[in-house]
């Protein structure tokens, strides 16, 4: 009798039973929505005391949820109008500033190559 032989030899698993019992999966998808409760409707969420819900891929306040002062918001709104102002200029600009960065290093790259050909050229001529 070998001390290492194929004495052990393991069961063989029983084959498994259907995944589900139930007959839920029979059903087309809004009898098993109502069934399983799979209508969830939109997100919403309450912050800083101003309720909003998850519309078209947007948050948008609730009717009537703000509770600040509309004057804080027509002031915020025209700050925010104000800041996006001053971003698509300082872009302009900097777009301007790059614009006029290259501009210069191509003639700075154009002027040396002259005047390395100079350079070339009165080294040949003595």
């Amino acid at each position: 009798m070998p001390l290492f032989g194929n004495s052990f030899s393991p069961k063989k698993t029983p084959p498994r039973k259907w995944a589900s019992l139930s007959n839920l999966h029979l059903l087309d998808r809004s009898t098993r929505e109502v069934e399983l409760g799979l209508e969830y409707g939109t997100p919403s969420m309450n912050l800083a005391g101003q309720s909003l819900k998850f519309e078209n891929g947007q948050w948008v306040s609730e009717a009537g949820s703000f509770t600040g002062d509309r004057r804080e918001l027509h002031r915020l709104r025209k700050r925010n109008q104000q800041l996006e102002e001053e971003n698509n200029l300082l872009r302009l600009k900097v777009d301007i500033l790059l614009d006029m960065l290259s501009e210069t290093t191509a003639e700075s790259h154009l002027m040396e190559k002259e005047l390395e050909e100079l350079k070339q050229q009165s080294r040949r001529r003595k």
